[in-house]
């Protein structure tokens, strides 16, 4: 089935199997490697995009199921080449270690930002919850959305 969706802000098309999942689409078919697939059962979120303006696994989507749609990646946060602002904020935060959940927290934490920009520790921290982190306690990622927050509210 030929499939074509916006990807980032550009169209793209393709002729993935029925069965093939958005987030293998994007990294096989498209070359994003960015959003990664670690559970491929929706609970660790390495994988989460943001799709038609909705956070989503994109490891429980299928690639069909997406026609028509927007789909942004962490690729599609980057502003002039470099860091969005949350990126910013949180590698100045030591955010993360080993990288491999970055994508999947990156997109939760844009989303929920984006809707509400005025949240607090616990309303993150929940925000976030489905998302797993082998590697930190957590703090320092909810360090850096905190400052992303505090950063847009304050134009910084």
């Amino acid at each position: 089935m030929d499939i074509t969706l916006k990807v980032n802000g550009a169209t793209c098309t393709g002729s993935p199997e029925a069965r093939k999942t958005l987030a293998d689409f994007l990294r096989d078919d498209l070359s994003l490697t960015g959003t990664h697939v670690g559970c491929e059962h929706g609970v660790c979120g390495a994988c989460t995009v943001i799709l038609d303006g909705r956070p989503v696994r994109s490891c429980l989507v299928l690639a069909v199921q997406a026609a028509g749609s927007e789909v942004t990646t962490i690729e599609g946060l980057a502003t002039d080449g470099g860091l969005g602002p949350l990126q910013q904020a949180m590698w100045d935060s030591h955010s993360f270690q080993c990288g491999f959940c970055t994508p999947g927290f990156v997109m939760q934490a844009t989303a929920f930002l984006r809707d509400h920009p005025d949240a607090d520790e616990r309303q993150i921290r929940e925000a976030l919850s489905g998302n797993i982190c082998r590697c930190t306690g957590y703090q320092s990622i909810i360090d850096g959305v905190l400052l992303a927050a505090e950063r847009t509210r304050t134009g910084e």
